[in-house]
């Protein structure tokens, strides 16, 4: 079985931001509370932006979440935070494409897949562990249902 989930140093890394956010936040809120050193404008749009950022980063957090495991002809879909988990069969998989895109010198690539019921997933290989072993898998079981890019290179 295949198993393809988070990395760690991203969401390592989100957190800290989050966090980073958040304490500089509070530092603001606390320093118009106690001092007012600033212009009111610059307090009411530096809470608004840091709130809106933290907020964004939180989504990406708990909803980028996803666990996916493959084998056995079956996709098992897993999101801890939702509490819901999904399983298909290889027969319900309509389409998938991986796009790769070179950027500052690495290589990004991101599965999209798509599946019967109108459902689809994305995976990118920056934030998913057992990336290129899914997409070996998928390329094994189903052949048919990939969509090729337009600029594709012969042999790919």
């Amino acid at each position: 079985m295949i198993h393809c989930k988070p990395k760690r140093q991203t969401y390592f890394s989100l957190t800290f931001i989050t966090l980073l956010l958040l304490t500089g936040l509070v530092f603001l809120l606390r320093d118009f509370a106690i001092s007012r050193n600033f212009h009111f404008l610059f307090y009411l749009i530096g809470t608004t932006v840091l709130t809106l950022v933290i907020l964004l980063l939180v989504v990406k957090i708990l909803a980028g979440m996803k666990f996916v495991a493959a084998g056995g002809n079956k996709i098992i879909l897993r999101w801890p935070v939702k509490k819901l988990t999904k399983t298909y069969t290889l027969q319900q998989v309509l389409a998938w494409e991986e796009e790769v895109v070179q950027a500052n010198k690495r290589e990004f690539r991101q599965l999209t897949l798509a599946f019967q019921d109108h459902f689809s997933i994305q995976l990118s290989n920056h934030e998913h562990e057992g990336y290129s072993a899914f997409v070996e898998y998928l390329r094994k079981k189903c052949p048919k249902a990939r969509v090729k890019p337009k600029n594709a290179k012969k042999g790919n």
